[in-house]
């Protein structure tokens, strides 16, 4: 027996009864002959990490920007962490590990350099707007693989679609990996906040830490194990309440603390000057952009899709470089 077929079948041996089956995929946009060693959910997990788009994370704002120092979280280390929640939580409620993480790996490709605060600038800058959820769709779909995209299963395209809150995944796999971003993010903004004296512990208000946990470790853990006790197949994936309430509180807390705070305002405003200027540039000379994107245009794709496909994809210190390039004048030598 091949060993894919063998994993599937133990998936049907296994598994929740309301969980994803890899052989009962929805498939992909252009069918391929299946892999004898993996199932559809494993390669799909495989061609996200290779991705080129994966790699950039490692150099792309999760919160703070262009921090100084080692330990602060990038994009790429965020999606790690979702990933580690995530599959343990799919797991302990047997729904497709699989599935569970190749959504993980793949909820933000799409997100542009800066964090949020790149997103917002593109989002004003482009017609049609600009989401990352979305543009991690274009990403696996027209970005990678020079056009031909990672051609992902349908399951693991909606999971990526839907992670955000407003979101509305269509498998639980998908459901976990939403409610997973949320712990990880909420929990490594408080770590990272305070190593940048931003935040200090004592200053969590007193009532949340009764719930969530007084330290970092313990609040993943609580938030988890609440998961887990309070989902299942048939309930889907949920909190208790007093858990969701904490949880809504934290976030609120950290907007007004963190998320806020004058300094991160200020590097916001630069981001804005920075990636308008970039934007502003293109727009006037596409040509200058590297040949992929060159390749979206002569395909038919508006120049104004094309410059906004080009900053996306930029990390940060790739965008800090070039608008260097561009406009700072360079020093030389006279004699």
């Amino acid at each position: 027996m091949e060993l894919r077929k063998r994993q599937e079948a133990l998936e049907e041996e296994w598994l929740d009864e309301h969980a994803s089956k890899s052989s009962q995929t929805k498939g992909r946009l252009r069918p391929e002959v299946p892999c004898d060693i993996r199932t559809e959910f494993q390669r799909d997990r495989d061609r996200i990490l290779h991705c080129k788009a994966f790699r950039r994370m490692k150099h792309k704002t999760q919160v703070f920007i262009s921090p100084e120092g080692d330990h602060y979280r990038t994009r790429l280390t965020h999606t790690l962490e979702v990933s580690q929640i995530a599959r343990t939580i799919s797991r302990a409620l047997r729904f497709n590990e699989d599935l569970t993480e190749a959504i993980a790996l793949g909820h933000d490709l799409g997100h542009t350099p800066f964090g949020h605060a790149g997103e917002n600038v593109l989002d004003a800058l482009c017609k049609d707007g600009f989401e990352h959820c979305a543009q991690s769709i274009r990403v696996v779909e027209r970005l990678e693989k020079n056009g031909r995209g990672l051609n992902l299963t349908w399951e693991v395209k909606d999971g990526i679609l839907n992670h955000r809150t407003a979101g509305h995944p269509h498998t639980l796999e998908g459901c976990v990996v939403q409610l997973s971003d949320k712990i990880a993010y909420i929990n490594h903004d408080i770590d990272d906040a305070i190593r940048a004296g931003v935040l200090k512990e004592n200053e969590i208000p007193l009532e949340l830490q009764e719930v969530i946990g007084r330290t970092a470790s313990a609040r993943i853990n609580s938030m988890i194990r609440d998961t887990i006790s309070h989902s299942s197949g048939e309930k889907g994936i949920q909190n208790s309440p007093e858990m969701k309430q904490a949880m809504g509180d934290l976030r609120k807390f950290m907007f007004q603390k963190v998320y806020t705070d004058e300094r991160a305002v200020t590097e916001g405003r630069k981001v804005d000057r920075l990636l308008r200027d970039l934007f502003s540039y293109f727009m006037e000379h596409p040509e200058e952009m590297q040949q992929e994107f060159l390749c979206l245009m002569e395909e038919g794709e508006t120049v104004e899709r094309t410059v906004c496909d080009f900053i996306a994809c930029m990390t940060d210190r790739y965008a800090v470089a070039l608008y260097h390039k561009l406009f700072i004048p360079s020093s030389w030598n006279i004699y």
